[in-house]
């Protein structure tokens, strides 16, 4: 472990030290992959307990949610690369075209070298581990940037890391956004950062002078439409479950709500009760917000709203908690319609049709996710290909992100690049292109001096 701040002189020397231990060649073998992989895995299942503490030391969550949320998902991306990244690691045969043969031509993956990520604080543990999964799987010496907004969390992994995988290889490294700042000015092979929009171009224009490919994981609001003939009872569980975790501040909670007119009102009640019963625990209380700022951000929501405030709407500077609030019908162009809420707040808005409501969505920034609860595959269909986002669910809520056959990434103002699985192992590699051609045969007419006789032959050739 690294304190960026206290030794900012020392990341030079650290990111030359971690390029020589890729040179080595020792991150390459499918022994040392799997060996790292199975100490993240023994990592969280002897530390659960300290995990689950850290989680509710920087951000008031209990232990049903740590496990949910940071523990199981993560177990979960890493089982599946060990169980997989010997297939992923072989070179892939490519059918050639007649007028290269004889020849064979594959492609090979390949590390890229030494990689950063850079990890928030809303899921500390499973959104640095995912990541660092699919680095380690391709083969890389990986640094570790955790965000200094959940301290605790931050402090365990600097503490258990090096126990469980290799220290000259995989490290980390603790700091502000001034160290983060600074490792990037370092040169890497490859960053992933996972945060805010307007963080994920500060990133972007930091890693620029040295051409470091960027995957940035990134928000936005990511909408739910609710069509008049969806189960209302399912998506207003479906919604509330994951509105209220984390107090609403996960990247891809469900930001806003599009309902058609004829179910709304009883979507609206449907919705009400729901989080009365999910929430009797925050609902005189409210739920804990990550810092001034952003508490100071959602009470500015609340007092500029011009819609009605269906239940809560409650703030408490002193115990800064929000309490889980309905907007209905605000205005499109204020702030909580406008910026991505991450919070405990859920606007809800009445549309016609749904192609009202598909053309809501799409006259803003395409989202990290889109939502939509129906039984018709025609709107199933039309939203998927019509609503440009990230990730489309139907159904359901962010549940793409447990499966790791399915990559995660936006587009757009909520991201680049994308991971998870075998696309986090992609993300992290090389592609490299090999052909072998033989020596013989060597036709003449192919070289210069060109007669019309050849032209005309490697014209039908090629």
């Amino acid at each position: 472990m690294l304190d960026g701040m206290s030794h900012p002189e020392e990341l030079a020397d650290l990111v030359t030290t971690l390029r020589s231990v890729h040179a080595s060649g020792r991150t390459r073998g499918v022994e040392w992959r799997l060996a790292q992989l199975d100490g993240l895995e023994r990592l969280v299942r002897e530390h659960e307990a300290d995990i689950t503490a850290a989680l509710a030391d920087d951000l008031g969550r209990t232990a049903p949610d740590a496990w949910i949320a940071d523990i199981m998902p993560s177990l979960g991306e890493i089982a599946y690369a060990r169980k997989h990244v010997k297939k992923w690691m072989r070179p892939r045969r490519s059918r050639l075209p007649l007028n290269q043969l004889p020849a064979r031509g594959w492609v090979q993956y390949e590390p890229l070298g030494v990689v950063l990520v850079i990890s928030p604080w809303n899921y500390p543990v499973y959104l640095t581990l995912s990541p660092l999964v699919g680095a380690i799987a391709a083969g890389n010496c990986v640094v570790v940037k955790p965000s200094e907004l959940a301290p605790a969390t931050s402090a365990l992994l600097a503490d258990l890391m090096p126990r469980y995988v290799d220290p000259e290889a995989v490290v980390v490294v603790e700091g502000d956004g001034q160290t983060s700042q600074a490792l990037l000015a370092q040169g890497f092979d490859h960053v992933l950062f996972t945060g805010g929009t307007e963080i994920g171009r500060k990133i972007l224009a930091a890693a620029a002078p040295t051409l470091t490919p960027v995957t940035l994981e990134l928000g936005g609001k990511s909408p739910v439409i609710i069509a008049a003939d969806a189960d209302l009872g399912v998506a207003a569980r479906r919604i509330a479950w994951l509105k209220l975790m984390n107090s609403g501040q996960t990247c891809l909670a469900p930001d806003y709500v599009l309902v058609e007119s004829s179910v709304r009102d009883r979507f609206v009640d449907t919705l009400l009760s729901t989080l009365a019963e999910f929430s009797t625990d925050v609902a005189d209380v409210g739920q804990p917000i990550v810092n001034d700022r952003q508490f100071d951000r959602l009470a500015s929501y609340l007092e500029a709203t011009k819609g009605t405030i269906a239940v809560g709407g409650t703030v408490s500077e002193a115990d800064r908690t929000v309490q889980p609030t309905v907007i209905l019908d605000p205005d499109p162009d204020e702030p909580a319609m406008c910026e991505e809420i991450f919070g405990p707040l859920l606007p809800v808005v009445t549309v016609g049709d749904i192609d009202e409501a598909i053309r809501f969505v799409n006259a803003r920034p395409k989202p990290l996710a889109a939502y939509a609860f129906t039984g018709s595959r025609a709107v199933r269909r039309r939203i998927a290909e019509e609503v440009p986002a990230g990730a489309v669910v139907f159904n359901h809520i962010a549940m793409h992100v447990l499966i790791p056959q399915l990559p995660l990434g936006g587009v757009g103002d909520s991201g680049m690049g994308g991971y998870h699985g075998e696309w986090g192992f992609q993300t992290f590699s090389h592609r490299k292109s090999v052909l072998s051609k033989t020596a013989k045969p060597d036709p003449r007419f192919v070289y210069p001096p060109y007669t019309e006789r050849a032209l005309a032959l490697m014209r039908r050739m090629f």
